[in-house]
């Protein structure tokens, strides 16, 4: 009989608690929600300070106006995002994050500086892959 190292045990991605379908729904919109291209971008860039919609326009590259305003509303009704309102002419409106919005941005950036540090290995994977698939 061997004796396993606790710590050599992988820990899995998706927590254990996650069993009936209504928490796996729950937790596949929250994914959903913060692992969107447009919610990271959004998020990072939020994650210096709070910013004007045409700021956020011009800092994500690619984003519709449609795209990001549906971004901003999804990522406010999950809290996400503040969204501050001033009554000035022409009118003003600022987003920020929220304090569950700032939780974000370490995992987040974990996960960017993962994509950046395999970008060559996944990319070379995919050619590999095209390669093979398409002869």
């Amino acid at each position: 009989m061997t004796r396993h190292d606790p710590a050599s045990v992988p820990v899995p991605v998706v927590p254990s608690r996650v069993g009936d379908s209504a928490q796996c729904v729950a937790l596949g919109q929250i994914i959903d929600r913060v692992a969107d291209k447009w919610a990271v971008m959004t998020i990072g860039n939020l994650s210096t300070g709070s910013l004007r919609f045409n700021e956020l326009m011009r800092r994500i590259p690619g984003v519709s106006h449609r795209m990001l305003t549906l971004t901003l509303r999804g990522l406010q009704r999950d809290g996400i995002v503040d969204r501050t309102a001033f009554a000035t002419v022409p009118p003003r409106v600022d987003y920020a994050l929220t304090e569950l919005g700032k939780s974000l941005i370490e995992p987040l950036g974990a996960l960017a500086r993962w994509a950046e540090s395999k970008q060559d290995q996944v990319l070379a994977a995919r050619a590999n892959y095209d390669t093979r698939m398409n002869p």
